[in-house]
């Protein structure tokens, strides 16, 4: 029975994690914490756990963390988790960590975008979490950069493109999020007055996702990427849809795509290749990710729709742990 705890469980990826492991056969939460002011008895935080889980949300102390966890999975905001992980990882647990913090390899990029980084040693020793992808370095990894979400969706939206090397380098990906994208904490643009009944573009050419897309889609590609990311909230909780613009390198059919797209994802439990346009809907509250691709006046359009808060962090996060642990990977999942 694999000992998990969850670092940063009042937000809404501790939230999610919890129910999962609820539910899972193989593993056990034995360890919550919080800041200060957010501890207390979790079902008072989170009303859907009265009489299903009344664990005590305590402050962070790594020496009890170190006696009853072998797994820490860390739900921390970016620059606070690299300030925990070092410890946690000196005291023997495995982590996985939802943050940004150890996605990104090149330093200097990951400044631009956050802040200096201080863990730059297990920087260089992560393993980038897309089952889908890397499952083989994520066997016995120590430490997981989990993807974020809008990443997961572009990624396994053209990752069969990527790698049979089908389109050229510059990719347009325009994405929709749902509210809870934005977090648990309030702030005046995700206000329901302002959310409700509309659509918004945010981040405008400076979203921190973009240079972890163009990073990954380099790697699987063999080569650079170059990725023009415009995200979007929507008045829906769970969910993003992508769409991504490809220039195909050759004459390709729709057949072809369907084919390839198959293949390429044979065996995968938790991405479906649809006959058409996916809906959020049909994902929400899952770990599944469904894509579909098709020709449009020579254009490659992809589509997926992911859960924000399952595929796009929780439920990957646990997907990753089941591999870390030789578990079957669709355990608390399916």
């Amino acid at each position: 029975m694999v000992r998990v705890a969850i670092i940063g469980a009042s937000g809404y990826t501790g939230a999610e994690s919890i129910e999962i492991l609820l539910r899972h056969s193989q593993a056990k939460l034995t360890y919550l914490s919080a800041l200060p002011e957010e501890c207390g008895v979790v079902s008072d935080m989170f009303g859907r756990f009265k009489g299903r889980c009344e664990m005590i949300v305590e402050p962070l102390d790594l020496e009890k963390l170190a006696d009853v966890a072998d797994v820490a999975l860390c739900c921390l905001p970016h620059k606070v988790s690299m300030s925990f992980v070092p410890k946690m990882l000196d005291a023997g647990l495995k982590v996985i960590d939802f943050s940004a913090d150890y996605r990104i390899k090149d330093v200097a990029v990951y400044e631009k975008f956050y802040q200096k980084h201080t863990d730059t040693g297990n920087l260089a020793k992560a393993v980038y979490g897309l089952p889908e992808l890397f499952r083989d370095k994520i066997k016995g990894a120590k430490l997981v950069a989990n993807p974020g979400c809008f990443p997961t969706g572009l990624i396994l939206a053209i990752a069969p493109l990527l790698k049979e090397g089908l389109i050229e380098n510059d990719v347009i990906d325009n994405a929709v999020t749902g509210i809870s994208g934005a977090g648990k904490n309030p702030s005046v643009k995700f206000h329901f007055p302002n959310m409700n009944e509309n659509i918004f573009a945010y981040g405008i050419g400076t979203h921190r996702h973009m240079p972890e897309m163009e990073q990954i889609a380099a790697d699987v590609a063999g080569k650079p990427v170059m990725i023009l990311f415009q995200p979007h909230a929507g008045p829906f909780d769970l969910g993003i849809l992508s769409t991504v613009y490809c220039k195909p390198k050759g004459k390709v059919t729709n057949e072809q795509l369907v084919k390839l797209y198959k293949d390429f994802y044979a065996g995968e439990p938790f991405v479906q290749v649809c006959a058409g346009s996916p809906n959020v809907k049909d994902v929400a509250g899952t770990n599944y990710c469904h894509v579909f691709p098709t020709v449009v006046k020579g254009t490659v359009v992809c589509f997926s729709a992911i859960d924000n808060l399952i595929k796009g962090a929780s439920g990957q996060a646990i997907q990753n742990m089941n591999i870390i642990f030789g578990l079957d990977e669709t355990l608390g999942l399916s």
